[in-house]
């Protein structure tokens, strides 16, 4: 089955850009209560994931930051200990499997590697959990 019918598209999806800053980060994944979202540079293309760890070292590793300064530091000066691996649009959701163990949402990206969205890890159990159900009544 193609993924295409599991995805989130990039409009529905939280995501940061590179030149955000960690105060409007903190600020959308409060408010949406995610702990990890997709980071995207200037011409759409996905570079990561940022979590609400890497924020938290950074605070603790930079002397006189506080949640005031934030606005000053921008993602692309923090460094990143997640990176979600993505698939390409045309994968299947078998190959989703694998990925979804370690992460929380699987990036996809179109041919020329532009995000287009994510499959949240919940929409591949289901996809299994219905796909052994179903192998278990015949």
């Amino acid at each position: 089955m193609n993924i295409a019918f599991f995805l989130t598209p990039k409009s529905n999806v939280v995501h940061e850009k590179l030149k955000s800053t960690m105060r409007q980060a903190l600020e959308r994944m409060e408010y949406h209560r995610y702990t990890a979202i997709p980071i995207i540079d200037s011409m759409g293309k996905y570079v990561g994931t940022l979590t609400e760890g890497d924020l938290l070292w950074k605070i603790k590793n930079t002397p006189d930051l506080n949640f005031k300064n934030t606005s000053k530091i921008y993602i692309k000066d923090v460094e990143r200990h997640t990176y979600n691996k993505p698939v390409h649009i045309n994968a299947h959701i078998e190959d989703l499997i694998d990925l979804s163990i370690n992460q929380n949402f699987v990036p996809v990206i179109d041919d020329n590697e532009v995000f287009i969205g994510i499959i949240k890890r919940s929409d591949i159990i289901n996809y299994c959990y219905k796909f052994m159900k179903l192998k278990k009544a015949e």
